[in-house]
């Protein structure tokens, strides 16, 4: 709660702006490039928007402003509601602008988030828990060992679904070849992580 306060304080920053068409190209730039990050190009034009020396001083106001729209977007909060995410010291007429463009931008941008949504519905579901154990096999004509492993998977996209429980055994041979597709898979990993 201390850090978000002392955020709020970036936000005069804005009341440099010519008008109220550069406070909008503002949030309209932040929410296009919500998972890139702003490029150089962007981040130099809002610095000559703000009129800021410094580009240090450019930092706290867009985290500030990416978390108003954050708020704004997925809590899908109403206008009055907008209005008390700001403390006493956010000046009443830039409250009052902020509050303007992120009720005219929510319904598009909450949008765009259910179009990325349904663009992402190949997602797999997340594994939640495994447990495993022994068993003997019956065949014919030998009792072999096998693991039997127990999944319980999440899918986070389809809420609707929840947990799904999954069951399959394993013979020694299937398991010597998944654990080794797995090592690669784990090396193949730790290669690409910074």
């Amino acid at each position: 709660m201390k850090m978000e306060h002392t955020l709020w304080g970036h936000l005069p920053l804005l009341v440099r702006s010519n008008s109220k068409d550069s406070v909008e190209y503002i949030l309209q730039a932040l929410w296009r490039t919500r998972k890139t990050g702003l490029d150089a190009a962007d981040r130099h034009i809002i610095s000559d928007m703000l009129q800021l020396q410094n580009d240090s001083d450019l930092d706290p106001l867009l985290v500030c402003l990416r978390m108003l729209i954050r708020r704004c977007v997925y809590d899908n909060i109403s206008k009055d509601e907008i209005r008390k995410l700001f403390p006493a010291e956010v000046l009443p007429e830039l409250q009052r602008l902020l509050t303007l463009l992120l009720q005219k931008f929510q319904r598009e941008w909450r949008e765009d988030v259910m179009k990325d949504k349904n663009c992402n519905q190949a997602t797999l579901p997340r594994l939640k828990a495994m447990t495993w154990n022994m068993a003997n096999q019956e065949a014919a004509e030998a009792i072999d060992p096998v693991a039997v492993i127990n999944l319980k998977l999440q899918d986070d996209v389809q809420s609707q679904v929840g947990e799904l429980d999954v069951k399959f055994q394993l013979g020694k041979d299937t398991m010597d070849a998944m654990l080794s597709s797995m090592y690669c898979i784990r090396d193949q990993l730790s290669n690409t992580v910074l």
